[in-house]
């Protein structure tokens, strides 16, 4: 005599490609994604959570012959980030790192290893009166390039550890990145904020520029920046603009 203890579906895999609609890093480049069936539902398996870009959640939807993103990344060309300087005195501070003077607004950049989160700390920042930017672990420096404008760049090297000047450019400051970014502020604004200088010591530099305002332009959010990219590498514009 035999008893029917009822029958239990086992799960099934199927690796399909992902059709990410705009995103980008959901998976490694060429990477497969598993979809689990498992009692009657579907588990898609080796997704991140939310696009390197835009920092949305992706909406997935299995098909036949693959898994489909069904909203579009908000930004499908990346980001390039303008924002304002004031810099009435005509001297600037400039170091990796001015947060403890102005801040930042944690609870609205989401984030920040996304190019969107990134943007957010970029403008929270500027809104408060500094110059940010994430450079990683670069220590570029501050370049003159005309007047009136400048570039936050690394030049480039040669095998021999030899390094590339560039073009044109002078070099007026350094950036020690402890903290992976830039920071620059109107001197006399930094100072009146409690900020000192002294505090800073080799890891800041003092610059003097054209009194005025000046537009950032930022680059890295952008898609096909390349932080590895042989030669020099700018990752910010700075020019006056008033």
């Amino acid at each position: 005599m035999t008893t029917d203890t009822g029958s239990q579906e086992l799960p099934s895999f199927q690796n399909l490609p992902l059709h990410p609609n705009g995103h980008l890093g959901l998976v490694r480049d060429g990477a497969l994604v598993t979809v689990l069936r498992m009692e009657g539902q579907e588990h898609i398996l080796g997704v991140r959570h939310s696009c390197v870009v835009c920092d949305e959640g992706s909406q997935l939807q299995v098909g036949a012959r693959a898994v489909e993103v069904t909203n579009p990344c908000s930004y499908p060309d990346g980001i390039t980030t303008e924002t304002i300087l004031h810099v009435p005195s005509g001297r600037i501070v400039i170091a990796d790192d001015l947060r403890a003077v102005y801040g930042w607004d944690r609870e609205t950049i989401g984030d920040y290893n996304t190019a969107a989160g990134q943007d957010r700390a970029i403008r929270s920042l500027a809104a408060a009166g500094c110059a940010f930017g994430p450079v990683g672990n670069s220590c570029p420096g501050l370049y003159r390039t005309s007047p009136d404008t400048y570039v936050i760049a690394t030049a480039g090297y040669h095998e021999n550890g030899s390094e590339d000047q560039l073009a044109g450019a002078e070099r007026v400051a350094g950036i020690i990145t402890d903290l992976w970014a830039y920071s620059i502020a109107d001197l006399d604004d930094f100072t009146a904020r409690g900020g000192s200088v002294a505090a800073l010591a080799w890891s800041a530099d003092i610059v003097d520029i054209t009194p005025g305002t000046y537009q950032v332009t930022h680059h890295t959010g952008e898609v096909g920046f390349d932080h590895d990219a042989p030669g020099a590498l700018t990752f910010a514009h700075i020019r006056r603009i008033a």
